[in-house]
């Protein structure tokens, strides 16, 4: 459903019975039809890159393993170290930057995580993670990590191609682009195949243009739920739509909390402490203390310590399992006393905010783990089939030499005022709220209304 739709050039069939009275979508069926072809054809590039970008990151995961297994696992030993030995050890062989967070191992067999800030060659919004064996303090390695899924540098490379074609900000805009069209190219396209006779569905005994739009529809079809979700998620933390999600999660009282990192308490509307002056993470009572009052807590592995801003801010530990169950409970512990100042549970989250953690996870790859990150890849290989399809079935339009004829206009004549009002409100607010989506709209609608008055107005000269 993301290219060039169908068309109305097929090998004749048997007569159809009379219609019956049209309906609003018999008017808005040609408007649907010219929308899906040009949107796929313009949008189409992108959401190529997009979805081979993204076929690419749901199996890095798995590969993330196994390139890095030297530094990610260890050999499973007697007892762990206190975790301050652990950081001392990372320090030791990477005096430079300022610990800005330590996970400690999840697991009996992986190493420990000491994140480092300010390291010289490592970007501003990257850490080194030095990975060190819990069981004996060896230093098993240094990689650059992004993230909070702890994305090393393979997983790091592709996730930003994808977001952004590795351009900063601007390159986010491509991204977004896609995510916004996605929908409307997937949701004309269903429209379209169900509006569709049955006898021209079939793939089976057909070739040709009729083999392809019906391969074509068909997977469209059956991934149009998946395209709906991966647009919808992909949105919630792009550059300007998402703005306009948080404004309004924000109004409606959805938003995040986080624990309050002041030292002395506070309620959960502040903010996570995100670094330490001391160069080793350890402050007052010291780590080990600090990690045993959040275990006091009920939080358990994985977790991520953050050590105090400033004098005047406490240690925030807090869970960072996003596979499901998801585990997001937050404590605050006062570095003085080593007594938790402050909690938030998952469980307490609004509703809002427990469905973007859940949606951003599964969109990502990491809610339901292996089979997460399979549905993924499958989702993007069919937008990809969808893609060469869409292109190719514009190239059979013509006389298999050259991409054939667009589709005529006069689209938007056709629907009636009843329709067309409602339908402009609709575009209007979701134009607002999605200006990648209204803004090349109103373009492409601009100019076809110029073409459309240029090409009348030679007709008349020429009737002349």
């Amino acid at each position: 459903m993301s290219t060039a739709p169908s068309t109305t050039d097929e090998a004749p069939l048997p007569a159809a019975p009379a219609p019956g009275p049209r309906g609003p979508w018999a008017p808005l069926r040609p408007l649907v039809l010219r929308l899906h072809f040009y949107a796929g054809l313009l949008v189409a590039p992108f959401l190529l890159v997009a979805a081979l970008t993204g076929f690419l990151y749901a199996g890095a995961f798995q590969a993330e393993k196994l390139v890095y297994a030297q530094e990610m696992t260890v050999p499973v030993g007697d007892a762990l170290l206190p975790v301050s030995e652990q950081v001392a050890a990372a320090r030791k062989a990477h005096p430079e930057g300022t610990v800005t967070a330590v996970r400690p191992s999840p697991r009996d067999d992986a190493s420990t995580r000491v994140l480092l800030s300010g390291v010289e060659g490592v970007g501003a919004t990257h850490s080194l993670a030095v990975f060190v064996d819990p069981y004996t303090g060896e230093v098993r390695g240094a990689l650059e990590q992004y993230g909070s899924t702890g994305a090393l540098p393979l997983r790091t490379w592709i996730d930003e191609f994808h977001r952004d074609l590795r351009l900063g900000e601007n390159g986010r805009l491509y991204s977004e682009l896609a995510a916004s069209w996605l929908w409307v190219i997937a949701g004309g396209g269903v429209a379209l195949w169900f509006s569709r006779r049955r006898a021209l569905r079939k793939v089976r005994g057909t070739g040709g243009r009729r083999r392809t739009l019906g391969l074509h529809g068909t997977v469209g079809v059956w991934a149009a739920a998946g395209f709906f979700f991966l647009s919808a998620t992909g949105l919630t933390w792009s550059q300007y739509a998402g703005a306009h999600i948080d404004e309004l999660r924000t109004s409606l009282g959805q938003s995040t909390p986080a624990v309050s990192s002041a030292a002395g308490g506070g309620e959960h509307a502040g903010h996570d402490a995100a670094g330490g002056d001391g160069g080793d993470g350890e402050h007052g009572v010291g780590l080990d203390r600090i990690l045993a009052a959040a275990r006091a807590e009920g939080l358990g592995d994985p977790v991520e310590i953050v050590p105090p801003a400033d004098a005047g801010s406490a240690y925030v530990v807090r869970q960072v399992q996003r596979s499901w169950p998801t585990k997001q409970d937050a404590v605050a512990v006062d570095p003085a006393t080593g007594e938790v100042t402050d909690v938030v549970r998952f469980d307490d989250f609004p509703v809002l905010a427990k469905l973007t953690r859940w949606g951003i996870d599964l969109h990502t790859g990491v809610l339901f783990g292996l089979v997460n990150q399979i549905a993924l890849m499958g989702l993007a290989l069919a937008l990809i089939l969808l893609i060469v399809w869409g292109y190719r079935m514009w190239w059979q339009r013509g006389r298999g030499s050259a991409f054939g004829r667009p589709i005529p206009r006069g689209a938007w004549a056709q629907v009636p005022p009843y329709v067309m009002v409602p339908l402009m409100a609709v575009i209007a607010v979701l134009g607002y709220f999605l200006p990648l989506l209204g803004i090349p709209l109103a373009v492409f609608l601009a100019v076809d209304v110029v073409l459309g008055e240029l090409a009348h107005r030679r007709g008349r000269r020429a009737s002349a």
